[in-house]
């Protein structure tokens, strides 16, 4: 049996003020062709299939093509459950008659905890849910953390389990020890939004969405489908992937993963002004992709980011690496009274910590003097 393990599409995503719809497309349109020509027996969606619960029209009718194009004209059944960024109602809405056409979409987590049943492999789907949800469906009042919601989940699902089979567990899930970055929305505020990988022992296979890395995790059952795109600047480094599962009537399985290549890649850029504005370095760049760039130089600048924009038009996020020291240094900076130093040594503390630039003797020498003058005045 294979099934392709992807999640966190995201879509509607807006990123430092643009909507990433179009680019969204033209990577669901290489997946599309990515099911085409791998021709598995199912595609799991592992939450997160908008960004938000409110989600753009433009985003609503690019999943209704991409799941119209991958369940109908394609014949491939399709896995899919709420994540933390969608709205479990929307997206549970014709759920009922979904299934006559082998597209099982769970949005909200139901008490009935029957698996799906694909080639002889039951996937068993959790959609996100907050403890409180779980609490008060289960009537349960020890539950109060994400930890306790999904062990008592997986106990339920536990006691109708077939162990003859293979079990999957399709789930949207914070566990213990990932690795996460600035996109990922944080599951629960003043309580613990983590679980152990403990309680998916149960399952041949996890298919996890929620972080964004394929490698977020390093675990031989557990996986993160990781996004399918960069959407963050946080997200740069990592590398993105489509996991393909072929599995055994045992359980044991083997993973392939197939790469999907952006039209705009997402990328950090840092030097002078002056040498990125150099063709000899600009020529040997992409300089359509998303840019998050790091000026070195010193001193005021005149509209960089302008200058910037004319050979690079998607520069989104721009920095300056002395303010970026300086406002470092700010944060640690404290009083140095209680260390008994002199007016001289204090300003000498904190010019180094402001501007990280020398303080020359000639600098002290004028400094000394002018403190020196009001004191006097002072008396």
């Amino acid at each position: 049996m294979k099934f392709i393990h992807t999640g966190d599409w995201h879509l509607g995503k807006l990123v430092h003020g643009i909507y990433m719809t179009e680019e969204q497309r033209v990577i669901l349109n290489q997946f599309i062709d990515l099911v085409a020509e791998e021709q598995p027996d199912a595609v799991i969606i592992a939450g997160d299939l908008y960004d938000r619960s409110v989600p753009p029209t433009d985003a609503v009718d690019l999943l209704d093509e991409v799941l119209f194009k991958i369940n109908v004209e394609l014949n491939t059944p399709i896995v899919a459950i709420a994540g933390n960024h969608d709205s479990a109602e929307r997206l549970s809405f014709g759920s009922s008659w979904y299934r006559h056409s082998h597209f099982y979409l769970n949005g909200k987590l139901a008490r009935d905890c029957r698996p799906i049943d694909i080639n002889g492999v039951h996937f068993h789907l959790v959609p996100y849910a907050e403890p409180g949800f779980v609490r008060h469906m289960f009537d349960d009042s020890s539950i109060h953390t994400h930890q306790d919601a999904m062990k008592t989940v997986i106990g339920r699902i536990e006691e109708s389990m077939d162990h003859n089979v293979p079990n999957v567990m399709v789930g949207h899930a914070f566990v213990l020890g990932g690795e996460t970055c600035e996109s990922e929305r944080t599951l629960s505020v003043g309580g613990s939004d983590c679980v152990s990988s403990e309680l998916f022992a149960p399952f041949a296979y996890t298919a996890l969405g929620h972080l964004h890395s394929p490698d977020a995790i390093r675990h031989d059952k557990i996986k993160y489908s990781g996004s399918l795109m960069k959407y963050s600047f946080s997200e740069a480094k990592q590398r993105k992937a489509v996991s393909i599962i072929e599995m055994q009537d045992s359980g044991d399985f083997e993973i392939r993963q197939r790469t999907l290549k952006p039209r705009q890649d997402m990328r950090e850029v840092e030097g002078y002004l002056e040498q990125l504005l150099d063709p000899q370095f600009y020529t040997k760049q992409k300089t359509d992709d998303f840019l998050k760039v790091t000026l070195l130089d010193e001193g005021a600048l005149i509209d960089p980011i302008g200058k910037l924009r004319q050979v690079y038009p998607h520069v989104l996020h721009l920095d300056r690496k002395i303010e970026s020291i300086d406002q470092k240094n700010l944060r640690q900076f404290s009083s140095y009274r209680e260390e008994k130093k002199s007016e001289i040594e204090l300003f000498e503390q904190f010019y180094r910590e402001m501007t990280t630039a020398d303080f020359s003797q000639e600098k002290r020498d004028l400094m000394a003097g002018i403190i020196d003058k009001v004191l006097r005045e002072e008396g």
